[in-house]
Parts: structure tokens; sequence; C-alpha cells
């Protein structure tokens, strides 16, 4: 035994004799919050030094190298996936949740650093998308991996990946509560003492790296000049429908961009087509280029020219209904080229471009309000402000996360009430328009998704591989009765019987009350074949494509206590009621113990 194994054995067993499992979790949290404030430190940090590299290219050929730039990052991140990483990215928030429900939270500790290489090629180069989902993606592997390395169980497990998540938000935003908050609505995780306090030392760990690494540098350099006023509500509640079809706009949009490069089967084509869509709209609208934050200071800070830059329009940029049409623009194609670069094979999240869509439309409708000439006048900051909640709330389902984040980034408690009047309406309309958003709606399809429904989430969290039953005898549809007595039934403590052809393709079942009357009768044996006697079973349950949730309602409007699983056709086994229903007890008291 190497000497490195055998002292870190003694440690594991110093540490079940001298720290209890909480305080130990506790500990543990404290170091993922550093650690993940680290990777988003490094992630930003990363970025922007490539941006700083590109920006004066940019400005010396006069916005001409906004064509080139995305194409070239995105050639360095698909020359990066098919040479090194070997695999496609996908999405980061959602391969958490699948490790979380399907996975027991273990993530391939590649997604430690592949987000750290493709994230900032991605954005560095103008990609249109957001570091807070790479962060978050990079942080939950490398929580993922000390837990497995310490032996940590999969339940606790869990709780550090939302406390690693928890940590990389409260690092970019500066917003402790919101990243709690996040990891809760996101995560779908149980609120309980015993998960608020590492969640919370995870946050307090992220936010002081960031203090640590970047001093007093404040995202947002903005603070509340004008206060809540009771006229404007009903401005709020229609700011709350605008953003609600905006969050509607930007999930279908999505969705729709993204099976639309599905058709070109090469990756090539797909990034090719991909950079000219992007190099075309970053040059008609600038501010598409990259995360978009100083967009958004900009806009708080009433800087609209400076926010738009340069662009072909500038020479009517002094009609403000100019100025209006460009930031919707913003609102329209900010989604647009989000998705692109995503489609494309670009590595980057939705969360930021939310905020920058949100901004942007918040910006359009207070001054809609100013100009239409009504004598109305509402600020213009505070909608901004909003705007940018009324998105998260929709396009994320996340309205508590939307509200606390807007308030603790811009100092903005006094704005707690427009902010709930517009958050809570666009998620209301998102979600009763669509019930998944862009994170899970895939997992909902695979069965795979992580609610605060517990009954739901216990059989999201089992596995049919594990209650498949195979200790069944096979018979054949040419055997004679008396073979199928010799060969299987003599030998089976079942009693049930799939039929299979040669390639074991199901084609039926017996049941032994089905012979029970003529197993006796030795005049039968040879002329009494199986296939005359089996037939279809009351269901099959399909291992490639049902999910727990469908298994159990297969159970139960059959009515059946043993029901097949077949895959292609292909006969594998069986699962029965009471192993079922055994299971999940079991991980119905794991969970919630």
């Amino acid at each position: 035994m190497k000497k490195s194994t055998h002292l870190f054995r003694q440690f594991l067993k110093w540490r079940y004799k001298n720290i209890s499992n909480k305080y130990f979790v506790q500990l543990i949290s404290i170091l993922i919050g550093f650690l993940a404030g680290l990777t988003a430190v490094t992630l930003k940090n990363i970025t922007y030094f490539i941006e700083a590299l590109l920006e004066n290219g940019i400005i010396l050929s006069e916005n001409q190298l906004y064509f080139i730039l995305p194409i070239v990052g995105l050639t360095l991140v698909y020359l990066y996936t098919k040479f090194v990483n070997k695999h496609p990215l996908g999405n980061a928030v959602s391969s958490i949740m699948f490790a979380l429900s399907k996975k027991n939270g273990i993530l391939n500790v590649k997604k430690i650093y592949n987000p750290l290489i493709t994230a900032p090629l991605t954005v560095g180069f103008g990609g249109s998308v957001g570091l807070l989902g790479p962060a978050v993606e990079s942080s939950s592997a490398l929580s993922s991996n000390i837990s497995k390395f310490l032996r940590i169980d999969a339940k606790t497990r869990t709780l550090l990946i939302a406390c690693a998540s928890a940590g990389a938000i409260a690092s970019i935003f500066q917003s402790p509560i919101a990243a709690i908050i996040f990891a809760v609505e996101v995560f779908s995780l149980d609120l309980t003492m015993l998960s608020v306090l590492p969640l919370l030392l995870a946050s307090i760990s992220g936010v002081l790296t960031s203090y640590f690494f970047l001093g007093n540098e404040v995202l947002f350099n903005y603070s509340l000049q004008e206060s809540f006023e009771l006229k404007d509500t009903f401005f709020y509640i229609l700011l709350g429908a605008g953003t609600a079809i905006a969050s509607i706009y930007f999930t279908k949009m999505y969705f729709w961009i993204n099976n639309a490069f599905k058709k070109l089967k090469s990756p090539k084509y797909k990034l090719l087509v991909g950079g000219i869509a992007i190099g075309i709209m970053l040059y008609l609208i600038p501010p598409l280029y990259g995360e978009g934050f100083g967009f958004i200071n900009n806009l708080l800070h009433g800087d609209d020219l400076v926010a738009l830059g340069k662009t072909p329009f500038d020479a009517y940029t002094a009609n403000i209904w100019v100025v209006i049409l460009l930031l919707f623009g913003i609102t329209i194609f900010k989604a647009i080229a989000m998705t692109t670069t995503i489609a494309a094979g670009g590595a980057g999240g939705i969360f930021i471009p939310t905020m920058v869509m949100g901004s942007a439309l918040g910006n359009v409708v207070a001054k809609l309000i100013n100009n239409i000439g009504l004598g109305f006048a509402v600020s213009e900051s505070n909608f901004t402000l909003i705007g940018m909640a009324g998105l998260i709330s929709g396009v994320i389902h996340a309205p508590l996360t939307a509200i606390f984040l807007i308030a603790e980034i811009t100092g903005g408690y006094e704005l707690f009430v427009p902010l709930m009047i517009t958050a809570s309406i666009s998620y209301l309309v998102t979600k009763n328009t669509m019930d998944f958003n862009i994170y899970t709606k895939e997992l909902a399809e695979k069965g795979a998704l992580l609610t605060h429904d517990k009954d739901q989430t216990v059989l999201t969290l089992m596995n049919l591989d594990d209650v498949i039953e195979t200790n069944f005898k096979m018979v054949y549809p040419e055997m004679t009765l008396g073979e199928m007595l010799k060969k299987s039934v003599a030998k089976s403590t079942r009693n049930i019987y799939p039929v299979v052809e040669a390639d074991r393709k199901m084609v039926g079942i017996i049941l032994l009350d089905d012979i029970r009357d003529i197993m006796f009768k030795s005049e039968l044996y040879e002329t009494t074949k199986v296939e005359s006697i089996m037939h279809a079973a009351p269901e099959y349950i399909f291992q490639d494509k049902d999910n727990m949730s469908q298994v159990m309602k297969k159970f139960q409007e059959s009515g059946a206590w043993n029901l097949p699983v077949v895959k292609n056709g292909i006969y594998v086994g069986f699962v029965s009621k009471s192993k079922l229903l055994t299971a999940y007890r079991r991980k119905l008291i794991q969970h919630t113990t």
C-alpha cells in the first residue's frame, strides 16, 4: 500500500472519530465556496484578458473584426472539443441537474477545466453568452470530485454541489442571499437548517474570495436615485406582462434555433453558419458582443449612446425613437445571438443574456412611457433594473432569485415592491404557458427532473436497472408442454415465464396459473405447444424509454404484479411491484433522512 493512501485512510478514520458529519460538511462547504469563488474569478479574468487583447483591433478596424472574431472563437472551441475533450459540450446547468438525478451527483473531472477553456474562448471572441453557467459547472464538478474523494454520500454530495453553485454566483454577483435562493429554486433543494448553514457558509466564502482578488470592484457601479412611487404601479404591472412575453419569446427562440442547427449534421457547417450570423449581428448591434455587463451599466447611468456603441445608425441617434428602436433590437436579437452561439458549438450560459435582454426591454418601456406624450414620467434606471428581474423570473422560472439578485447587486431594497410585482407576473404567465424552462425541458422528457414534490423526486432518483430481476426461466414458442415443465417449470422458483424467440425477442408470457389445470395431464405433453398457451403481457416496460413515473403508472393501470422489461423488443427481465415499492420506500427514507 502506498504511503499516501495509508495516510489518507488514517485521516478518514480520524475524521470519523473526531468530527461529526454535520461539522465536517460545514467545513467542506467553506472550502467549496472558496474554490468556487476562485474558479469564477479565474474564468472572468481569462475572458477579460482575451477581450482586452482584441479590443484595440476592433476599434482600429472600425468594427470590421466583428465579422471574423466569432468564427475564430468558435473554431478554437471546435478544435478543442474535437481533439481534446472528444465529447460535445452541453448545457451547463442541465448537465448538473441530470447528474444529481441520475448519477448520484457524480460529474466528470473534465467538467472542472473544460469551461475554463471553452467559455473564455467563446465569450472573449464575441460569443453573446454568459459566464455564470460555465462557472457553476466548473465549480460543481470540482465539488463533486472532492466529495467523491472524501467518500461523502450521494445526498450530502448533492448539497455540496449546490454549495458550489451558490459560491460561484455569490462571487460573480457579490450577492450571497440570491446565490442561496438560486440553489434552492433551480436545483430543487430542500431548505432546512441542515442545508441552509452550508449554503450560507459557501456563499460567504465565495463573496470573500471575490473581494480578496478583485477588491471593492462591483459588477454594477450604481446606487438607487429614485425610490418606488405608488403612481407607477400600473406601469410595473405592464412591465411584468412585457417581460413575460419576452421570456416566452426567449425560450421558444432558444429551442427553435437549436432544432434548426441540428439539421446541419456537420459541426463545421454549424460553426460557419453560426459564426457568420453572429458576426453580422455584432457589426450591426455591437452591444451583443460578449456578456454585456458594460451595456447594462451604461443604461443604468443614462448613457444610452455609449451603451449602443458605434453602429451604422449613428447619424440618426439624436432622435429618441431611433434609440428606442435600437434598444428594442437588442431585446429581440440578444436571444438570437445567444442561442446561435450555443447552437454553433460555443460554450456559455443563458443567465446573464437574460439580464441584458431584460435591461434593454425595461429601458425601452420606460422611454416609451416618458416620450409617448401623455405627461407620464418614470425612472428609466429603475425600469432597467426591474426589467432584468422580470426576464430572469420568466426565463428561468426563479422569481425569488430574480428579486433578491437585483436587490442585492444594486442595494435596491427600496424597489422590493415593484420587483415583486414584475417578477411574479412574469413568472405566473410564463409558468402557465410553458411547464418547463430551458434548463428543465429536456430533463423532464427523460424523466430526470428533480422537483420539490418529494414523491416525484424519489421516483426520479430511482434507477430502473436496480429493480430489474432476471432469474426467470425463458421458454420458446415451439416448445412442447413436456419440455417446458422439464426445462423451465421444474427448475424455476417463479410463477411467470417469458416466451422468447431464438434471438430473445419477446413474444408473450405464460403464468403458472395458465398451465395449472393441464400440467399433470401427461397425454398433452407432446401435443400441446407453448405458442398455444402463451398470451400477451398486460403491459411492457421499455428499458430505453420509460422513466420510473411511467413504470409506476403502468403497474397502476394494468393491475399486474410483474411486468416484463424489453429493449428494442429484446427480453431483459421483469420488474415486480413488491421490489419496486421496497426500492421506493428505501429511497424515500434515504432522501428525507
